[in-house]
């Protein structure tokens, strides 16, 4: 972890989250999807405790987890598209707001503060996702994987959510469960803090990520963001 940076001690204006694993726990949607595609091929589902920390990583990388990487193009590109018809359609029957989330944002709200989802997830499965989850209408702004030119870990992404939120990157706190999370908003020059409970292997080094900060808890966040002394984070 990175030593607390007082530079950046409460400023914040804007809050901003990725999405699957830290706002929102998609995974039981996603995991249904994937789990037709195999009953489709008549093999057995997988147990969610499977899959669930590969859910972030992508329709891509979730076929391959499941079919292995010696599958036909073909076979791949089919088993993709399947998986993602069927999320599609699915969307957001099981999924909810991680516990704590909706009265974080709630508080961030209430401070004058801001908060917004920087994404890699396609906007044709972002916006209607965001929508379905009621959170549409409050979100400063919602930047998807095909929103600009670059996706993370660039920072491109996280820059122009801070422009759209009208605030500047050193004011923005960014929340994240992966390390391409991380890496963006810090080459944004945002604070940034690692969600511990989102869809995280046990062996990733999360130590490693450069992050300001961890949290087990959306809650927790709280202490980032309101007014208090360097000393609550530092120790």
């Amino acid at each position: 972890m990175r030593a607390f940076n007082s530079a950046k001690f409460g400023q914040i204006q804007c809050v901003l989250f990725d999405l699957d694993g830290t706002l929102l726990d998609t995974a039981p949607d996603m995991i249904h999807a994937l789990n037709r595609v195999l009953t489709d091929e008549q093999r057995e589902p997988l147990p969610a405790a499977q899959l669930r920390n590969q859910v972030s990583h992508g329709s891509a990388a979730l076929v391959e987890f499941v079919f292995g990487k010696d599958q036909s193009p073909k076979d791949f590109e089919d088993r993709k598209q399947r998986f993602l018809s069927y999320y599609q359609n699915r969307l957001c029957v099981d999924t909810v707001l991680f516990p704590g989330m909706a009265k974080l944002l709630d508080n961030i709200q209430a401070q004058g503060l801001s908060w917004g989802v920087v994404t890699n997830k396609p906007g044709w499965l972002t916006d209607p996702l965001m929508e379905q989850a009621g959170l549409m209408s409050s979100a400063v702004c919602v930047i998807s994987g095909d929103s600009t030119a670059e996706r993370k870990p660039h920072p491109l992404p996280m820059l122009v959510a801070a422009k759209l939120a009208n605030a500047d990157p050193a004011n923005c706190l960014y929340v994240g469960d992966a390390e391409r999370d991380i890496a963006a908003g810090n080459a944004a020059n945002m604070t940034t803090v690692i969600a511990n409970y989102g869809y995280i292997d046990a062996e990733q080094r999360r130590e490693e990520w450069g992050a300001d900060g961890n949290i087990d808890h959306a809650l927790e966040l709280d202490a980032w963001i309101r007014p208090h002394k360097a000393a609550d984070l530092a120790g």
